[in-house]
């Protein structure tokens, strides 16, 4: 018995209220107060469109008086108005926006034979790509030298690229440089040709 109240003594565990202290009640309460019945509703004047950056001041008076003359203007001079300003100001030309290939509704079946013979019209090729072809065995140095001089590589890059011919070069340069890429392999000892 004497070890059964031991046992007890030892492994009595504390209640919850013991641990915890006096628990906290809270009640519910709500955010927002009771609206009288008698009082009447604001109105709010909304504006006519969403302005962003919110009450401008009122423009002046040269500037008013500038739109008036451009508001007394004939169509033709008007016409001439926003040309002259961009050029003026140096403000880019807008592209257009190609609609080649695009299915515009009803419309898409009667466009699609006009963009196939647009498709068929071959334009100048602008941007050129070197590759390397081969190289002598013996020229390999001065092969990788004159990638290295083009390419901006380290010398392991420039040699691993050049023993993995062929192998693309240089891509998107124009013709005379891409001229000029194939002469300087040409006189190293390699074969570099242009597509």
């Amino acid at each position: 018995m004497k070890l059964v109240g031991l046992v007890k003594a030892i492994c009595v565990r504390p209640s919850v209220r013991e641990i915890m202290g006096a628990l906290q009640i809270r009640t519910f309460q709500h955010d927002f107060v009771p609206r009288d019945p008698n009082a009447k509703p604001k109105k709010f004047k909304y504006p006519q469109f969403y302005d962003p950056y919110g009450p401008r001041p009122p423009p002046s008076d040269k500037i008013v008086e500038l739109a008036e003359r451009i508001a007394a203007l004939p169509p033709e001079e008007r016409r001439q108005i926003y040309p002259t300003l961009s050029e003026r100001l140096s403000h880019p030309k807008m592209q257009t926006i190609a609609d080649e290939g695009m299915q515009l509704g009803s419309q898409g079946g009667l466009g699609a034979g006009a963009g196939a013979a647009k498709v068929e019209e071959k334009k100048e090729k602008t941007a050129f790509d070197v590759k390397l072809e081969k190289f002598d065995a013996a020229a390999k140095v001065k092969v990788i030298k004159e990638v290295r001089a083009f390419t901006n590589l380290g010398l392991k890059e420039a040699k691993d690229l050049v023993e993995k011919a062929p192998v693309i070069l240089k891509q998107g340069i124009t013709k005379e440089e891409a001229n000029d890429i194939m002469e300087k392999i040409k006189a190293a000892g390699g074969v570099a040709v242009m597509e």
